[in-house]
């Protein structure tokens, strides 16, 4: 018969007795049988067994392998129906240290009851046997027991002896070697060593060498050929242009001699490069595929199946004294109006349209600080006069508050040149835009240190607010919803749309671009194109995702203006390089279908002054025609 041994883990009497044999819950108590030492399985030791909770092993076995958890797959549903159909569901418990479920028998229950009930374990101790009194209250002469020790006592065990001399023998021998210990020092080796069957990297089939460094050329000789040096222009070129787009990255130079040569500069930097890409840059095989190039290519229509479009110059509006910086149509189709740098405003009659003019025939002139609003007279005399009747009706409210911008309304001469409005602001206007009802005008006064950097503007109560109050960046330019209450702000990397009504942020668009310069709203409403300085224009589809559904890099220099026509499926850009280009972009009305876009035509025609070429675009509202204004100081018209 073997005995059994009762094992508390972490207990003592006080949780003991709180425990319920009869409890849902499993029993804190471990019952092991102890018949030989190799009946125990877990030989971790003393250690809480909380370490191994989330693990499926228990711990290691003295050759350090693992020792595996049984598998235990049930969940709550598999636990309750065990608890409502097997009978002997009360008397089970898991044994931490194994993490095996054991079978409590009679004799350990009724142990269990004992222990609970603050008695013995053992049935058959008397805990009220007479004491037998060994030392009596009288002093003795001799003592209870006088046992000499014995004399093995003093010798070492020869039992002992004869074990350890075998085992020193073993060793001696070879037979038995013991563990060495764990080496502490970092081994280094060759990462991208060559396939060498003797080395560490030999065994993998898959090993991808590093690539080798380009052999330097001529143009990195002290001594250089002078067809390797650079010219003034091409060395502004190289400084203009981005890091990654350098053909080159550095400047050729001549030296007379090897000992004038100085310490190059970016060494310690190229070399920190080099070990980066050695050691971060992932490499893989890769099958090398023969495919025709024309077949990568996307299968675009034929620019002439996607007429019509301007394709050439007609007209050249000559006269002005310095660069026109914007330009203006009017709706009707038959008014052009150009903004000089040097103030003066120049108009040309032919058919153009712009969304600045509005129904009310009223058109705004800024200069500085100043925002002029004027009647122009042009066209039917009845929405001249509905024009003025707008303006004339407004009446001063009772309490006048104070306002960001200062209104005055023009008299005399200015009256009869057709001035209506004069709006005073706190600093320089850069940009003004009409609200599609055309009671509604937005300025841009850019200033990174100040809130207030856009102002709105409502002509029928000549009240201004500020729509925000914490300044998100150098704010370049604005525009209004062509259908819906959403304003557009436009900062260096990022479009923001907030929604008029609920005075809240709808979505940020991430231009990726260094710089934005100008901004144009589809007249559907849910398309944006932002050109910007660094030569890049992006397409924004606002219900596909909030950054750019593609990047066109067709100029070669910043871009200044961006546009879209009214009717027509066509978007263009001016750029310092002097040239329009004008693209082909159809925004279909399924949702599952992507916008196509497509370039059909490069405009040239302006001179570049100044380092600044085409400075404005706009399209006719009817005809397929685009109008542009560059630094040469000339207004052209391509049909």
């Amino acid at each position: 018969m073997s005995k059994f041994t009762l094992i508390l883990t972490s207990l003592n009497l006080q949780v003991l007795d709180k425990c319920k044999i009869f409890s849902s819950v499993s029993l804190l108590v471990f019952i092991t049988f102890s018949v030989r030492s190799q009946d125990i399985r877990n030989t971790v030791g003393n250690i809480p067994m909380e370490w191994y909770k989330d693990y499926p092993h228990i711990g290691y076995d003295l050759d350090g392998k693992k020792l595996f958890k049984p598998i235990r797959n049930k969940d709550e549903l598999d636990e309750f129906l065990d608890k409502m159909e097997n009978p002997d569901y009360w008397r089970t418990v898991q044994d931490k240290m194994t993490g095996a479920d054991i079978r409590l028998s009679d004799e350990q229950v009724d142990l269990v009851h004992r222990l609970q009930q603050g008695k013995f374990g053992d049935v058959n101790f008397n805990e009220y046997e007479p004491a037998i009194d060994f030392f009596s209250n009288e002093v003795m002469i001799h003592p209870v027991t006088n046992r000499p020790q014995d004399k093995r006592s003093f010798i070492p065990s020869l039992i002992e002896k004869e074990k350890v001399g075998k085992l020193v023998h073993a060793i001696k021998m070879g037979w038995i070697k013991p563990r060495r210990p764990k080496e502490t020092t970092p081994q280094y080796y060759d990462l991208w060593a060559k396939e060498d069957p003797n080395s560490i990297l030999g065994r993998h089939k898959m090993h991808v060498p590093a690539p080798k460094m380009k052999l330097p050329g001529h143009e990195e000789s002290y001594n250089p050929p002078p067809e390797y040096l650079m010219s003034e222009e091409e060395r502004l070129a190289w400084e203009q242009q981005d890091p990654e787009d350098r053909k080159l990255s550095f400047l050729p130079q001549k030296f007379a001699c090897l000992r004038a040569v100085p310490a190059y500069s970016r060494f310690i930097h190229e070399r920190f490069e080099r070990c980066l890409d050695l050691y971060l840059c992932p490499r893989q095989r890769k099958m090398r595929v023969n495919v025709n190039p024309e077949d990568l290519i996307p299968k675009l229509p034929k620019p002439k199946d996607l007429q019509p479009f301007p394709t050439t110059q007609s007209l050249v509006y000559r006269g002005h004294s310095s660069l026109v910086r914007s330009i203006s149509v009017s709706p009707s189709g038959q008014w052009l109006v150009s903004e000089v740098e040097d103030g003066w405003l120049n108009m040309a009659c032919f058919i153009v349209c712009t969304e600045r003019w509005m129904r009310l025939n009223m058109m705004f002139v800024c200069s500085d600080d100043t925002v002029v609003l004027l009647n122009p007279g042009l066209g039917d005399r009845l929405v001249c006069t509905a024009s003025d009747q707008l303006i004339s009706s407004y009446e001063e409210p009772e309490e006048v508050k104070d306002q960001l911008v200062q209104w005055a309304v023009a008299e005399g001469e200015g009256h009869e040149q057709g001035h209506r409005l004069i709006l005073k602001h706190p600093k320089a206007v850069r940009q003004v835009t009409w609200h599609g009802k055309g009671d509604y005008l937005a300025c841009v006064m850019p200033d990174n240190g100040s809130s207030l950097q856009v102002v709105i503007h409502q002509v029928s109560k000549r009240r201004t607010q500020n729509p925000f109050r914490k300044n998100k960046g150098l704010v370049q330019c604005v525009s209004f919803h062509p259908i819906r209450p959403y304003f557009f702000v436009a900062t260096q990397r990022y479009v923001r749309v907030y929604n008029l009504i609920k005075q809240e942020l709808t979505k940020k668009l991430m231009a990726n671009c260094k710089w934005i310069s100008s901004m144009a709203i589809h007249p559907g409403g849910d398309n944006v194109i932002c050109g910007s300085y660094d030569c890049r224009l992006a397409w924004f589809d606002l219900d596909l995702s909030t950054k750019p559904y593609k990047v066109l890099r067709h100029h070669k220099k910043a871009l200044r203006s961006v546009a879209y026509h009214r009717h027509y499926p066509l978007f263009a850009s001016g750029s310092d390089d002097g040239s329009v280009i004008v693209c082909h972009g159809m925004v279909y009305n399924d949702l599952l279908q992507n916008p196509l876009i497509v370039p059909v035509k490069v405009l040239k025609g302006h001179t570049i002054t100044h380092d600044l070429g085409v400075l404005d675009v706009t399209f006719h509202p009817t005809q397929p025609w685009v109008f542009s204004s560059g630094s040469d100081g000339t207004v052209r018209l391509f049909t």
